[in-house]
Formats: structure tokens, C-alpha cells, sequence
């Protein structure tokens, strides 16, 4: 048995359509040898995408077609460990009192990277030792602020965190913080740390095989595009947003995997705290 991840447009659907399709879908299940473990649903944007542990994709498509007719247009074998870490969950939540059909989580991501400027030339410097101290001051600074934004860190990545977010504007905020914080501390320490952050947000299933894999490859390159104490994020990141007057300075980039050049604004983030 595998993870599978399946994608649908169901422009037109409401969520408790999609309700009673989940509801067919594990009346089935059982005939074909498939667990139906959960799903999210986007209403604004159409989609859906489910989590299956089945024999193929094709056995799993079998239970959508007999259940309901609702056919995935993409199925991607994922591992549940980076389902867990960008999505929160691997299977059904409880429903709470009060609590309607119409809240589901919609499966939408922000991710944000974290990158220290100049780490090898930080090591090459101080050695291992120091240099393993400062990275573990950066970690607790991210953490920390992850805590307080909701974030949750995917993984470190050695000199960096990646970490996902339910909402986008709660990605920003953090970005900020975590600038916010690096300022506090390099202002009372010799040894500065100063970081690069990037962010694009999007689904779990696009136009990649790995989960979330173009938008963790756009804010990657973001990440690594901006400069020392820098906020870049994506054309995604600034229409979700909505508060214009937080960005400035776009530009297209050309960046390293990405064919045309590539739409992104910085964070202003040293203004936007100057004028509370």
C-alpha cells in the first residue's frame, strides 16, 4: 500500500457537496481495498485534494468513480511524514460543536525560508563551534516566532528553516517579526546574525509530483535572491495579502529553475514598524 495525494476542480461545489461525496467515497473504500484518511477543501478556489493509502492511483480513482463521479485530474504518491509537516494533519479531524461543514481547512499553503547571509564565511571565521552556536541562536529566535505566528517548521535546513502557514497573513507577520527580532539581538551582540527570508504561498498539488513543490521552489529562490535583513515575496504572496502599502520595490527576477523572469516585491518591514 501507498500515500497518495489527489487533486480535484469542483468549481460550483459547496462544502457539504463535498461532505456527502467523503461520506460515499468511505461506503466504497472497502470493496477496492482503499482508506479514504482525509481531504481539504477550497471553496473559493474550486479545489479539493484527498489522502488515500491505496494499492495504485488508478484503485483509488476506481472509488471515486463508483462513489460519486467526482474524478481526480492529478494523483501524486506523497509521504505522510511531509503531508503532517506542510498540512498539519493525516487524518479526519474531530468535527467541534458548533462547528459547520462550510470551515474546512482548504489545504492552502504559505511557506516561508529562512537563510542566515554568509554562513560558510561565518564558519570559515569563528569554527565550528561558535558558528554552531549562532546558528542554534537563530533557531530559537525562528522558533520562537513561529510559535507565536502559527507557524510549523517542515524542516531545518541547515543554515535556514522552512516552515509552512494555514494563513498568508500570518506568514507575513512572522517574516516581520523574525526581522524585527534579528535587529534586537544584533544590537546588543558582536557577532551579528543577519538573515534572508522568501515567501510564495499555494496548493498542496499543482504543476509538480512533490507536495507543494513549486511554491517551496519559488520561495526557495526567493529566499536566496533577497539580501541580508530582506523580505522577498512572491506575486501570489502580495494578491493574498492585500495591504499594498507593505510592499514596495517590484521587480522581475530571474531565478535559478524558473524559465521567465519571476514578479517579486519586498517586505517593507523597517518603515511599517518606524510608523507605529
Amino acid at each position: 500500500m501507498a500515500i497518495f495525494m489527489d487533486r480535484h476542480d469542483l468549481a460550483g461545489t459547496t462544502a457539504e457537496d463535498i461532505a456527502e461525496a467523503h461520506r460515499k467515497d468511505l461506503a466504497v473504500e472497502d470493496r477496492y481495498g482503499v482508506k479514504f484518511l482525509t481531504y481539504w477543501y477550497d471553496q473559493r478556489r474550486g479545489t479539493a485534494f484527498c489522502l488515500i493509502d491505496a494499492p495504485d492511483a488508478e484503485t483509488a480513482q476506481c472509488v471515486h468513480r463508483e462513489a460519486h463521479g467526482f474524478i481526480a485530474g492529478e494523483v501524486v504518491e506523497v509521504a505522510l511524514s511531509a503531508v503532517e509537516a506542510f498540512l498539519g494533519r493525516i487524518h479526519e479531524p474531530e468535527q467541534m460543536a458548533g462547528q459547520s461543514v462550510a470551515e474546512r481547512d482548504a489545504g492552502h499553503r504559505a511557506i516561508l525560508f529562512t537563510d542566515i547571509v554568509g554562513s560558510t564565511e561565518m564558519t570559515s571565521r569563528l569554527g565550528d563551534r561558535m558558528a554552531a552556536e549562532l546558528v542554534r541562536a537563530h533557531d530559537a529566535i525562528v522558533r520562537r516566532c513561529l510559535a507565536q505566528c502559527e507557524g510549523r517548521e517542515v524542516k531545518h535546513t541547515g543554515d535556514g528553516i522552512m516552515a509552512s502557514f494555514v494563513s498568508t497573513h500570518a506568514a507575513v507577520g512572522c517574516a516581520m517579526s523574525i526581522q524585527r527580532e534579528f535587529r534586537r539581538y544584533n544590537g546588543g551582540t558582536p557577532e551579528p546574525i543577519h538573515v534572508r527570508i522568501g515567501l510564495d504561498c499555494g496548493e498542496p498539488i499543482e504543476d509538480s509530483h512533490d507536495l507543494f513543490g513549486s511554491t517551496v521552489q519559488l520561495a526557495a529562490r526567493l529566499c536566496a535572491a533577497a539580501t541580508g535583513d530582506h523580505i522577498l515575496v512572491s506575486e501570489n504572496i502580495f494578491r493574498e495579502h492585500g495591504a499594498a502599502d507593505l510592499f514596495a520595490n517590484a521587480a522581475r527576477r530571474r531565478l535559478k529553475g524558473f524559465s521567465k523572469p519571476v514578479l517579486a516585491f519586498e517586505c517593507d518591514w523597517a518603515d511599517e514598524v518606524q510608523s507605529r
